[in-house]
């Protein structure tokens, strides 16, 4: 039981500090640093999104953002999709949420925040004030429910 119990910690402490990986390029090689969009003459092809979900995504994720460094862990913790939940340990993910306020501090909105938004699933980019070595790349992000629950576990 204590070996699997350590396991399941690591495993749930690994897997938030990705959620919070470098993207910045100071050295650490979580995440490769953004990239700019690709800009084309030719039309696109992607479906656009329809214009609210982009509004409610960015909303979830400034949230998402906001509760996580402020230390809010059932906030945050019900911000995760179901798949998330059932993975990250409600108490474990509260720890780690608790950690990142008290070194970091609550004052950390996402800003610039870009998403691609197919369907149900999307793919979020945003920048963390203050912190840049928290940027985010292509988060993943999925609807659940009407709602945008966060879905990098």
């Amino acid at each position: 039981m204590r070996i699997r119990t350590t396991i399941t910690t690591a495993v749930l402490l690994l897997a938030a500090l990705t959620a919070c990986s470098s993207s910045d390029g100071d050295g650490d090689t979580a995440s490769p640093a953004p990239s700019a969009p690709a800009t084309s003459s030719e039309p696109s092809t992607a479906p656009s999104p329809p214009p609210g979900d982009a509004a409610e995504l960015e909303k979830a994720v400034e949230a998402y953002t906001a509760a996580y460094f402020a230390g809010e862990a059932s906030t945050a913790h019900r911000m995760l999709s179901e798949r998330c939940r059932e993975k990250i340990n409600e108490l474990v993910y509260g720890a780690t949420v608790k950690q990142a306020a008290k070194d970091y501090g609550p004052d950390h909105p996402a800003t610039d925040v870009r998403a691609e938004v197919s369907g149900d699933m999307a793919r979020v980019s945003y920048k963390v004030k203050g912190i840049p070595k928290l940027d985010q790349d292509a988060q993943p992000w999925a609807r659940e429910g009407g709602d945008w629950k966060y879905d990098a576990c």
